[in-house]
């Protein structure tokens, strides 16, 4: 009869066991598939900040004018402050003067003095690209000085190309540099021959 007893005592707790075991091991499997299936968040409307070449315009700090800066590649693409974005090409600043030179840092309101129009190129193609200047407000008849420069990223920064220019009133358009990349992004050729962009005619 003890037998028996131990018999059924022992039977009882295997099964007990078993059934945690099976127990334990279905809560792991559920936790692993949970694991699995958990997504990264989407980089939603994120930028590659990546550059392999950085063109800027500079003029007087408080200057009300506005100088636009338009940059044309080699597929005809054209970036400038209407169109911010086009190719590998992107405007990451579009300068008006004095307009809008307000900004919020830790919530305390700051004027932002200097102006420079900004465009980055993402990538490279062979072939030619072209700088121009377009002089969009004027506000004085004394010509106003603008800095051009051209900056190689990689693989170290290069300043490939730098001058001075003076435009003289509202319209003026000229052509700063046009540069020539080879397909691994290396320059050809520099030359300032005249090509308009937006105004349609060589000043």
């Amino acid at each position: 009869m003890s037998k028996k007893i131990l018999s059924i005592e022992s039977s009882n707790g295997d099964a007990f066991t078993d059934l945690l075991f099976n127990a334990l091991l279905g809560f792991a499997f559920m936790f692993f598939i949970s694991f699995a299936l958990i997504q990264k968040p989407q980089d939603g409307g994120k930028i590659d900040s990546k550059a392999e070449f950085i063109i800027s315009a500079e003029w007087e700090d408080h200057h009300p004018d506005d100088i636009d800066l338009i940059v044309e590649d080699p597929q005809g693409n054209i970036v400038y402050f209407q169109r911010q974005q086009a190719g590998l090409m992107h405007l990451d600043r579009d300068d008006r003067g004095t307009l809008a030179d307000r900004i919020v840092i830790d919530g305390v309101e700051m004027e932002n003095p200097a102006n420079q129009e900004v465009v980055t190129i993402r990538g490279y193609m062979k072939g030619e690209y072209v700088v121009n200047l377009l002089y969009y407000k004027s506000n004085f008849i004394t010509p106003l000085k603008v800095k051009v420069k051209v900056e190689k990223i990689n693989p170290r920064l290069e300043v490939i190309y730098f001058n001075d220019f003076f435009l003289k009133k509202t319209g003026d358009e000229i052509t700063a540099v046009r540069f020539i990349l080879d397909d691994k992004g290396n320059v050809l050729d520099l030359n300032q021959l005249q090509k308009p962009i937006i105004s349609g005619k060589v000043k």
